[in-house]
């Protein structure tokens, strides 16, 4: 009886989170600068993911260049700075990494 329980309470967790913006939708106003505050939040997510992704190899921070992933990361960073261009970050994220690996 325990494991059902469980899953039922799990579902609840899960399903409760996701049900009440769409139940509140329009029943409720935010204010302007909560709204324009919450705009940030998939840029502030992203950058802690890679961030986190890019500079901590082995379970401590490695900011050397035998890091391939800041450099290629870092390299990105300086063409989505220049250029503003999705795509071509991305590329050349991709590109500086694999050559990274393939002449080392």
């Amino acid at each position: 009886m325990n494991e059902w329980l469980l899953i039922i309470l799990m579902a609840a967790v899960t399903f409760i989170p996701r049900y009440l913006p769409f139940a509140l939708a329009g029943k409720f106003r935010m204010p302007a600068s909560l709204e324009q505050a919450l705009g940030f939040v998939p840029i502030a997510v992203l950058t802690a993911i890679i961030t986190q992704t890019a500079l901590i190899r082995n379970g401590s921070i490695d900011v050397s260049f035998d890091n391939y992933h800041a450099m290629a990361t870092l390299a990105a960073f300086i063409v989505a700075v220049w250029t503003r261009h999705l795509f071509m970050t991305i590329a050349t994220g991709l590109i500086v990494f694999a050559l990274l690996r393939l002449l080392a």
